[in-house]
């Protein structure tokens, strides 16, 4: 991986531009439409390692997607590349400068842990039916978007 060197005026403007999310879908309506974005995200990003960068706007996506699922589906994880599957999400973390990792079940119910560089991210999001009917499904998004909004 190599390094990409920015000179100081380089740094300086990526450090006041604030981010944007930028979405275009078929149909205008869509549900899957991004509108939400608390207020501290909307900011320029400063003192924040790639690492709560991405763990942030994860938790963003993870709790749109789940606003779409009905009462007999949660949040999944399908692994980008590999023979890996699906890992059932509860819990996601991360550990500066660059690690992002994501705990869980996979479709069996083995407990499942993916350990990530935030260079290597890829995620998909799917809807899975709930493990067990005999409890409601499980919105991890909400809870890590309420601890994010805590800090």
């Amino acid at each position: 991986m190599q390094n990409k060197i920015e000179t100081s005026a380089e740094y300086a403007e990526a450090a006041a531009l604030p981010p944007r999310c930028h979405e275009v879908h078929a149909d205008p309506d869509s549900p899957a439409r991004m509108t939400d974005v608390p207020v501290p995200m909307q900011q320029p990003v400063q003192n924040k390692s790639p690492a709560q960068w991405a763990y942030e706007r994860l938790i963003l996506y993870i709790r749109n997607f789940e606003e779409q699922l009905d009462a007999s589906q949660e949040v999944a994880m399908g692994f980008v590349g590999g023979d890996a599957g699906v890992l059932r999400i509860e819990g996601i973390g991360f550990f500066d400068p660059d690690i992002v990792t994501f705990y869980g079940a996979d479709g069996t119910g083995a407990r499942t842990q993916l350990v990530q560089h935030v260079s290597q991210l890829n995620v998909m999001l799917r809807a899975m039916p709930v493990a067990t009917e005999d409890r409601p499904a499980q919105r991890i998004g909400f809870r890590l978007a309420a601890d994010l909004e805590a800090d």
